[in-house]
């Protein structure tokens, strides 16, 4: 069995880069040898000559390493450092007030009374990676585009906000309310980077674990798609996204690198903050996470920088003749680096030097205090300049720094590479003293024996305030700040909605193909037409949108530079580098990622964009509802179309793709306007008021998500007197009972109006029951409208009580209440509490399966027959008629048997 070290190799060999060079003569000498045979026989010469030269030193056991990872040393060299342009000095100074503010916050936010929480150690170990950006790098609004797009750290917003303080952003009453949003309101400060809650500050929300990368990605994309479509002049806009190593393990964070490589997206930076600690432990203790990430990256086809010694390291590296001290580097894991990080100067000098004689004496000469202090890259301003200059002049790639830090770093012996770090939330009289004398801060002891720790502020003309507000009037304004520049669109009139309200006259189609030819008639628009941005998993053809590729093309920014297969159809594949769809392959999480950045245009860079993302409806909300509350926390705006609705409408594919719930998930998001429309003009209706609601005049935050069948049906043309605000409102009456004697009323959505039209007909044909038929567009919008009035009435009992808009509707209808839709009977089960009268509900409970649309309706008992029966059920506890009818129309139907039932229609992918 192979050793724990031959399974789990510590490090993946490397190339030297700060390592000195001992013989550069004979080192000009090889590589004039290549020069000479690349500029003589050409490079695939020199390639094979290359590759002989690796293979014959493997057969003499020279270690050649593979081009995976490189020595545990900085990228860069000291030699290659360019000039630091800061005052050093005073950004330290500054930093000094930033760290102390920060943790003071999170300190005092753990008052009694309070007792709210925070987070201190990640921002203490990532906030010279922060510093220097803010002074150096960071591109605000001010210049009138969108600035630079910084996706913070989610632990780390205490230091954004200590550092907002020191210019005047937000004051100390803000900072005393951290975390109080509604108590301190309306100086509350969000936990973490939530657009939502601050939206005049924060502009991306993060702290969800893995997609604050996705995103930037996606951002990164989305900002060389305004700009190749000639929507918006983001080419000085840079992404920076500040992540952490334990971050890295979320499938999300990693999943999507190679669309950052392949498009070349070289206006993007991860910053991956390696203090070696996850919550509760080292990310590798017996490894070494910023190596496997550095192979992860560079295999990717991403540009790497390691960061990981201060300056203080370069002077015994410039000493290592025979490389020991970078092979000690390299094999070293994480678990022991955390634990120097808590330990003595003669602990280190023991257990890192002390076991080879030449290393020994490397550090004769340094006291244990210099030994201590031999520090991490990600704490030394110039190193972090010298690596964000080198990512920003990188052309071709995205590039990733990985900085190495120690969390908690500052902080003091009680947290500085402890497990517990992440937990610690109040530092002791004792802690605080030895943290202000680490940062040198002019605070008496009184002022921390007494009360609460206070906060620091040298003084708004003070040197080190002026320089900060200096840097940022250079580099454009504050950051983070969020701003709205975006104009109301000019909408479209009713003439782009004519086709849809004349209905499909004796052709059957799905309700997916119903918007798919109202978007396209919306995408010729002279005004709004170029705003639209389609995004499809690799299935525009299943949802009938192949016709868009000939006009609108797909979004490649390399153009298509092959021949494709169906060039001579005329709905062939085409790409184009000004392409308007996007076709991000079979990927959901980086669809909804681009979903989420065209929809927040509007703000990030003051041009609104309209995406319109269809997907197979089990894998929207399912799959990426965390992406789906990251978009509403960013207040992104535009339609969300599930499409192949429904548990019983796509049975061949079964269990998995059978979607029964989604319009429950739906109803857990507040910024989700759901709809479940059944006809094309109510898809009109919704289409029109949405662009009227998030693109016309006083917008708001929400997007639309209508769910749309594969099923092919008949719609009707809208009716003279249509109801728009039932549709709207979620609740319309489509069909008034011609015959019977008893009333009743079927209340259904989606692609159950058809089956409920069928049974308004058996009832009156067979069982004397004049029912009427409504469409339930919304069971979502209803609940939430009734839900708002119970809440007015329950603040306000002196005022008039107001009715919800469901129980004003049915308030006059006679008879039972019947619902029903392909979706589980909690849908509809929503609005029964404001129903009058009796109501009943019919739903696809349980798992779908593959078969027959009519075989799985009658399964779950929401066919026609089946609300004939449930009607009939209805009225015989009303004892309106006999009970012995029920068995009548069970036999009758066969509703026990399931191969009984009609197959029903058959096809319609789209």
């Amino acid at each position: 069995m192979a050793s724990g070290s031959d399974r789990n190799p510590i490090i993946i060999g490397g190339l030297p880069s700060q390592v000195p060079d001992f013989d550069p003569e004979e080192t000009q000498e090889w590589l004039d040898s290549l020069d000479a045979a690349v500029d003589e026989r050409g490079r695939e010469r020199a390639r094979y000559l290359m590759l002989r030269l690796i293979e014959r030193a493997r057969e003499k056991r020279v270690a050649v390493p593979e081009m995976r990872s490189t020595d545990y040393v900085n990228t860069i060299a000291t030699k290659d450092e360019p000039f630091f342009p800061g005052n050093e000095e005073i950004e330290r100074k500054v930093l000094n007030a930033t760290r102390w503010n920060a943790a003071v916050m999170v300190s005092r936010a753990q008052r009694p009374g309070i007792g709210v929480g925070g987070h201190i150690a990640t921002f203490a170990s990532s906030a010279s990676l922060y510093d220097v950006g803010f002074n150096h790098f960071f591109r605000g609004k001010d210049e009138g585009d969108g600035g630079d797009q910084i996706f913070f750290q989610g632990h780390a917003s205490p230091g954004v906000y200590a550092r907002a303080f020191l210019l005047d952003r937000l004051s100390e009453a803000q900072l005393d309310a951290f975390r109080q949003e509604k108590s301190k309101a309306p100086n509350g400060l969000s936990s973490y980077p939530h657009p939502r809650l601050m939206p005049d500050f924060w502009e991306f929300p993060t702290v969800s674990m893995g997609l604050g990368p996705l995103g930037a990605i996606y951002q990164a994309r989305m900002n060389r798609y305004m700009e190749a479509r000639g929507i918006a002049d983001t080419s000085k806009s840079h992404v920076w996204a500040y992540l952490g190593d334990g971050e890295m393990d979320e499938p999300e964070s990693l999943g999507q690198l190679s669309i950052a490589a392949r498009e070349g997206l070289d206006n993007l930076t991860f910053v991956v903050n390696c203090n070696l600690q996850r919550l509760d432990g080292p990310v590798r203790g017996n490894g070494k996470i910023m190596q496997e990430l550095e192979s992860q990256f560079r295999g990717a086809g991403w540009n790497v920088i390691k960061l990981v010694w201060d300056r203080s390291w370069d002077p015994l590296l410039a000493q290592d003749r025979d490389g020991i001290l970078v092979n000690k580097l390299n094999s070293t894991p994480d678990g022991q680096f955390q634990t120097y990080a808590t330990e003595t100067g003669s602990y280190i000098r023991e257990h890192f030097f002390g076991d080879d004689q030449r290393l020994r004496k490397m550090v004769e000469n340094m006291t244990d205090d210099q030994i201590l202090h031999l520090g991490r890259g990600g704490h030394d301003h110039k190193k972090i300049y010298a690596a964000y200059a080198a990512a920003k002049a990188h052309k071709g790639q995205p590039t990733v720094i990985l900085a190495q830090t120690v969390k908690g770093w500052t902080l003091g012996p009680n947290f500085e590479g402890r497990n517990a770090t992440h937990q610690m939330k109040k530092l002791t009289v004792e802690d605080l003293k030895g943290f202000r004398d680490r940062l040198h801060l002019p605070i008496p002891d009184k002022d921390l024996e007494d009360g609460l720790p206070p906060y620091y502020h040298p003084g708004r003309n003070s040197e080190e305030i002026q320089y900060m507000h200096d840097r940022r009037k250079a580099l454009g304004g504050y950051v983070p700040t969020r701003v709205v520049r975006a104009e109301p669109l000019q909408l479209p009139d009713d003439k782009a909605y004519a086709g849809a309200k004349k209905g499909s006259g004796q052709q059957k189609i799905a309700t997916t193909m119903a918007f798919v030819r109202i978007l396209k008639d919306l995408m010729r628009d002279k005004e709004i037409g170029k705003h639209f941005v389609p995004i499809a998993p690799d299935e525009y053809r299943t949802f009938g949108m192949d016709a868009f590729f000939p006009s609108a093309k797909i979004y490649n920014p390399l153009g298509q530079q092959y021949e494709s297969v169906d060039r001579e159809l005329l709905l062939a594949y085409k790409e184009s580098p000004t392409g308007q769809m996007l076709h991000d392959g079979i990927t959901e999480a980086g669809c909804t990622a681009s979903l989420i950045a065209a929809g927040s245009a509007y703000a990030t860079h003051g041009e609104p964009l309209i995406p319109v993302y269809v997907f197979y409806s089990m894998f929207g909300f399912q799959r990426t509802g965390d992406q789906f509350w990251q978009m509403a926390d960013q207040l992104a705006r535009g339609f969300v179309l599930g499409a192949t609705a429904g548990r019983t409408t796509l049975t061949g594919e079964g269990l998995q793709h059978a979607d029964g719930h989604s319009q429950l998930l739906a109803s857990t998001n507040p910024a989700c306007v759901a709809y479940d429309p059944a006809y094309g003009y109510e898809i009109a209706h919704i289409v029109k008021d949405g662009l009227r609601r998030m693109y016309g005049e006083n917008a708001e935050d929400v997007f639309y998500y209508l769910t749309v069948y594969n099923e092919p049906i008949q719609h009707p043309a809208e009716p003279a007197d249509v109801d728009v605000e039932g549709i709207l409102k979620g609740l319309h009456r489509i069909k008034s009972g011609e015959k019977g004697e008893h009333a009743a009323q079927i209340l259904a959505s989606g692609v159950a109006v058809p089956w409920a039209v069928e049974a308004q007909q058996i009832l009156a044909d067979e069982w004397n029951v004049k029912a009427d038929v409504w469409s339930a567009t919304s069971w979502n919008e209803l609940r939430r409208e009734a839900v708002d009035v119970e809440e007015h009435n329950l603040l306000h009992p002196e005022e008039e009580q107001r009715v919800p808009y469901v129980t004003q509707k049915l308030q006059g209808a006679e008879g039972p209440k019947v619902a029903v839709s392909d979706w589980m009977r909690s849908v509809p089960d929503q609005i029964s509490r404001w129903v009058p009268g009796t109501y009943q509900s019919l739903g696809a409970d349980g798992f779908g399966f593959a078969d027959t649309r009519g075989a799985a309706r009658r399964f779950f008992h929401i066919d026609a027959q089946s609300i004939v029966l449930s009607v009939l059920t209805e009225l015989a506890k009303e004892g309106k008629v006999d009970r012995s009818l029920l068995k009548q129309a069970i036999d009758r139907y066969q509703l026990l048997d399931v191969a009984a039932a009609d197959a029903g229609e058959a096809g319609g992918d789209a």
